[in-house]
Order: C-alpha cells, then structure tokens, then sequence
C-alpha cells in the first residue's frame, strides 16, 4: 500500500545537505551585505565563526582555524600543496575523494615516495599498514562510498610524519580525536547544512612548525600560501581571509553553529547516530536491501549506502541497475518524499541517504515505508 505519512523535510541529499531543522530566510536577515570583509563589523563575524566552531568541536588551545578558498576541496589542496614534500606520503584511498588527493599527490606534486593503501567502495583499507612516521592523507568518512575509519585508534601518538586529513563528512558528526589530527579540513555544507564555497582548514602545531621549517620546490599559488616570509600568515587564522569572503555565507553559518550550540557536540553526534540506527532497523528486516559497508564499526552515520540486493535487481546489467535507480528516485521525488538519494555516481548503484545531524530521525523513519512501495512499484511494473 502506498504510505501516507510523508518526510516533513524530503532533503536527504549528501551534499549540500540538509539546513538545521526550522530553518528560513529570515536567518539571514542580520547579513552585513555590501559591507567589505575586511571591515571590523565583517570581521568579527568570521572570527565568531571560528570561535564558536572552536568551543563546539572541543579544539586544542594550541590549534588554529580558519576559513579557507573552495569549500573542503580547496581546504585539502591548500594543505597538501603547502605540507607535503619532506617526508614519504602513505595515501589511503576507499573511494572517489581520496582517489581525487591521489592525483594531486603523485601527478601534480609528483611526490615519488607515494604509498597507495586503497581499497573498494564499500570498505575501509589495512590500516595496520600505515607508517605514521610518513606523511599520511585520509577521508575521515568516505562520503561517496559510506565507509569511515573507527576511530583515530591506528595513529601512532608520537608519530613523526603528519596526519592531513579530509573531514568534511565527518565533522559534527563522529568523535573526531583531534591529537592525532595535524591539518583537518571540512565545509559548512555537510553537517551543519550550511552554504558552500568557503573551507575551514585546523592546524596542529606540528603542522604549523612544518609551514616555517620547509619551503615546498614547487609554485604556490596565491590561495594556497599559509605563509609569508617564511613564517605563517596568522592573520588567516584570525578573521583576515586570502580572498573575499560571502558575507551571506557567514551568516548561514552563524545560523547554523547557534543551532549546533543548543544540541552540544554530543546531541550532534547522537542525532547522527540515531538516523543510522533507524536505518538499521529497516535494513535488518528489508530483504531487498542492504548496507554496502558490511562492516558495521566502519559504516557512516552520514552518508548512509545502501545495496539492492534482490536477486530480481542483481540479475540484471548494471546499466539497467542504474536506470531503474533513477527511476525509483523519480517516483519518490514526483511524491515529495525523497530528494537526491541516488548512489555517487562513480560507486555501485544503490541509494545515499544522509543521516547527519540537521536530518530529523522522524523523517527518515517516514521516508523508510516509501522505499519499500517505490522498490516494489517498480519491480512489479517490470515483471508485467
């Protein structure tokens, strides 16, 4: 039977994601627009930024943030082009993003001593092979595939290389262990449902003394220099962005983080974790369907994957695999209930359903009946 009760919020897509719960326009009625970002009141609007993500996140004292060119992507770039080069890089990869910092580590840096340590959609590689004393990239959570690491368990605490790592789908969402995180990057459009375009880029202070201890052989372009003369560019750190900011995007984000403040970090982390145990419930009693990470204790709670594993669906070519995927996102948006669930499209196909912290549990619970009908709707209309 078809369901009835639909999503109060149909948005499960995995980026940009969903806004915090009762969120308008109106939030950004307070944006300093045709203002200069350099101005103080400007200014001490994105310090409030990094402020507030600061006291949430629970950062070191010792550790600088700031806000960074080209959301989460430009964030890592700027990282690995200014970070890397003294040391041998062990590169983790599982799927498309990591796959992505493979390409700028070993055909654009050309850092010979590279280390691949991949492995499929779906799963996590050998951490046990890592060698902390080398340079090491890494996706905290693996958006595109649903697979994350445990936890920070397998970084050697007196490691001598340092840790970059990719976290924007996992910040505000899982239990980050910050000592073993030297550069960490992440964008307001996952998690905490905000704008994109800007990155947010953390910084140990082993990292810091990297920046003023080595100067990299290769050009710097201007949005990827963290410093200036030899010493690092503090003013990055301290409201001073390398270009212009969007003011308007600054006040989403302040929306947001005054949101993430009522909840506490772990109200965040259990809203994401909730989602995931709905999804669980369902998946253990849904023949048709199954998480593409098998290994719980590597499953995301944020971009959540899932597998149609029907024989009927299995039989076919993946070409049909994918159209019928498509199909069944059609129906689901033509009913309001689902929007922008398909798989990444490089990973098997399948569904994403983001399950982070702006998403109400009560919506996914509502979406989950839906699944079922359109799923079926659809192989009964191929059987006839």
């Amino acid at each position: 039977m078809k369901p009835e009760l639909r999503p109060q919020n149909p948005r499960f897509s995995s980026g940009p994601c969903s806004k915090r719960p009762g969120w308008t326009p109106a939030a950004l009625n307070d944006i300093s627009d045709g203002r200069s970002h350099r101005a103080a009141e400007c200014k001490a609007k994105i310090n409030d930024v990094c402020d507030r993500m600061r006291r949430i996140l629970g950062l070191p004292d010792d550790y600088l943030i700031g806000i960074v060119p080209a959301s989460d992507t430009g964030a890592i770039e700027m990282a690995m082009w200014s970070l890397l080069g003294p040391r041998g890089v062990d590169l983790l990869a599982w799927e498309n993003f990591g796959a992505q910092w493979q390409i700028d580590v070993t055909k654009q840096l050309k850092i010979e001593d590279t280390r691949v340590i991949d492995a499929p959609y779906g799963e996590i590689p050998d951490l046990g092979q890592v060698d902390c004393d080398r340079d090491v990239i890494f996706t905290w959570n693996g958006t595109a595939g649903g697979a994350c690491v445990p936890n920070g368990d397998w970084i050697d605490a007196d490691r001598q290389g340092l840790t970059i790592c990719d976290a924007t789908s996992a910040v505000f969402a899982m239990d980050l262990d910050w000592s073993k995180l030297d550069a960490t990057t992440f964008s307001w459009q996952k998690v905490l449902g905000g704008e994109a375009a800007h990155g947010v880029l953390v910084l140990s202070p082993r990292a810091v003394e990297r920046l003023e201890s080595y100067t990299p052989p290769w050009p710097m372009p201007k949005i990827f220099r963290l410093t200036k003369g030899g010493k690092l560019n503090a003013d990055i750190f301290k409201g001073a962005t390398i270009n212009t900011v969007s003011m308007m995007v600054i006040e989403d984000a302040l929306d947001a983080l005054t949101w993430a403040e009522t909840q506490g970090l772990d109200g965040l982390l259990d809203r994401s974790r909730t989602n995931l145990a709905a999804i669980s419930a369902w998946v253990e009693q849904t023949p048709w369907v199954e998480f593409l990470v098998t290994d719980a204790s590597a499953r995301s709670s944020t971009s959540i994957c899932l597998s149609v594993v029907d024989p009927w669906f299995q039989g076919l070519p993946e070409a049909e695999q994918r159209a019928l995927i498509k199909q069944l996102m059609a129906t689901l948006e033509a009913e309001n209930v689902a929007l922008d669930i398909g798989a990444y499209p490089a990973a098997p196909p399948g569904l994403r359903i983001w399950g982070g912290a702006t998403v109400e549990t009560s919506d996914i619970q509502a979406l989950l009946p839906w699944l079922d009908w359109a799923f079926a709707d659809i192989k009964s209309s191929q059987a006839a």
